[in-house]
C-alpha cells in the first residue's frame, strides 16, 4: 500500500456473541498481522470499561500483546483515558512498551472516562479528574522526557523514551489543546462526526510547533465497511447498526451476525440516531468507497485516516482491509499531504 495519506486501524477487541475473550483477542492479533502485511501504519486499541462485548479495558496490556505478535506496524492507544490513571503509572507502562518495541509505540490520550458514571467513580483516582487533563499531559511529558537535575519522581522505565503523545478528541476543546501543546491530533469521527471540519481547521490554525512536532498532523477516525459490492456492504453494516442500537439502549455490545434488514429491529427515531452516529461511515464496494474517500479528503485537510471496521466475520473483516488498501494508491490527496520528518 502506497499513499500520501497513510491508513491506520482502531480496534476495540469486540467480542462476537458466543465467543470468548481469548478467541476475540486471537482474532485481533490475526487482524493486526494482516494490516501490517498490507502496509497499514498504526494499530491502536481503545480504552473502555464495564462494557459487555468490548475487551480492550486493559489497554496497555493489549498494546504489548499486539506489538509482540507483529514486527513493524506502530501499535498504540486510541486512547488511554488519562483521568482514570496517574501519569506516573502510564509513563512506566508505555516506557516499558517503548523499551521492548523501540520506535513502534504511540500514546494516544483522551480526557473522557470511557465508561458510565458509576464505573468512572470506581476507576478514578482521588483528584480533580478531567479538569486536570492539561496538567496531567505536561506531567506525563516530563516523565517520558530526559531526566532533569534534582528530579525526585522518575518513571523507570519511561524516562527519556520520549514516547510520541497524541491527543484524541471529538470537540473543539481537544483541538485547541492539541494545537497549544504542539501535539498530533486524532479526531473521533467514528462516533462523533459533526464537528470534524471545525476541529481540524481550528487545530491547524492555532498549532504551535513543539519539540515533538514541527508542523500539525491531523488524523481522522471513521467507520468503514468495505466489501466486493455495495449490496454486500449494506448487509455487513447491519452488525454495526445492531451494536450501536444496543449501545443507545444500554444493552450488552456483543457483535451480532448481519441480518437481511433492520426493519422491525429499530424505530424510525432509533434509525435516525444510529445513522447520525455513523455520519462519516464509508460503506460500499471498491468504486463507491473510492468516491467516498475522495470526497472525505476534499472536505478537510487530513494527514492520516484511521478506520474502525465493525464486521462480524473475521475473514470478511480481513478481506475489507484488502479492499481499503487497494484504494489508497488512487487517492488524490490535495492539501492533506503528510509532512516530511514527522516523529509520529
Amino acid at each position: 500500500m502506497t499513499s500520501a495519506i497513510p491508513f491506520s486501524l482502531l480496534e476495540l477487541a469486540s467480542v462476537r456473541a458466543g465467543d470468548s475473550v481469548g478467541k476475540t483477542l486471537a482474532h485481533s492479533v490475526a487482524y493486526a498481522r494482516h494490516a501490517e502485511a498490507l502496509g497499514f501504519r498504526r494499530f491502536w486499541l481503545a480504552e473502555h470499561h464495564n462494557m459487555e462485548g468490548v475487551s480492550s479495558a486493559a489497554t496497555s496490556i493489549l498494546v504489548g500483546h499486539i506489538a509482540g505478535a507483529t514486527e513493524s506496524i506502530r501499535v498504540g492507544s486510541g486512547g488511554i483515558m488519562l483521568p482514570n490513571h496517574p501519569p506516573l503509572v502510564i509513563a512506566e507502562q508505555f516506557g516499558t512498551l517503548a523499551s521492548l518495541y523501540p520506535d513502534r509505540i504511540d500514546l494516544g490520550l483522551g480526557r473522557a472516562p470511557g465508561t458510565d458514571p458509576i464505573t468512572s467513580r470506581a476507576l478514578r483516582r482521588a483528584g480533580p479528574g478531567a479538569e486536570a487533563f492539561p496538567a496531567d499531559i505536561e506531567e506525563l511529558q516530563r516523565l517520558l522526557g530526559p531526566l532533569q537535575p534534582g528530579q525526585q519522581v522518575k518513571a523507570i522505565p519511561g524516562a527519556d523514551t520520549n514516547v510520541p503523545i497524541w491527543l484524541l478528541g471529538s470537540s473543539l476543546y481537544s483541538a485547541q489543546l492539541a494545537a497549544a501543546l504542539g501535539l498530533p491530533y486524532a479526531f473521533a469521527g467514528h462516533f462523533a462526526p459533526r464537528l470534524y471540519r471545525e476541529a481540524l481547521a481550528l487545530y491547524r490554525a492555532r498549532f504551535t510547533p513543539s519539540a515533538q512536532l514541527a508542523a500539525p498532523h491531523a488524523l481522522l477516525a471513521v467507520p468503514a465497511i468495505a466489501a466486493d459490492s455495495d449490496a454486500e456492504a449494506r448487509f455487513l453494516a447491519t452488525t454495526s447498526h445492531q451494536r450501536i442500537l444496543a449501545l443507545m439502549r444500554g444493552q450488552p455490545l456483543f457483535m451480532q451476525p448481519p441480518v437481511a434488514a433492520m426493519d422491525g429491529l429499530w424505530s424510525p427515531a432509533e434509525e435516525a440516531a444510529v445513522r447520525d452516529f455513523l455520519g462519516l461511515q464509508l460503506l460500499g464496494g471498491p468504486d463507491r468507497l473510492q468516491q467516498q474517500l475522495q470526497q472525505l479528503l476534499e472536505s478537510a485537510e487530513i494527514d492520516e485516516l484511521m478506520f474502525t471496521v465493525d464486521i462480524y466475520d473475521p475473514a470478511r473483516r480481513c478481506a475489507a482491509l484488502d479492499i481499503l488498501a487497494g484504494l489508497a494508491p488512487g487517492l488524490e490527496t490535495g492539501s492533506g499531504v503528510l509532512s516530511s520528518g514527522e516523529s509520529v
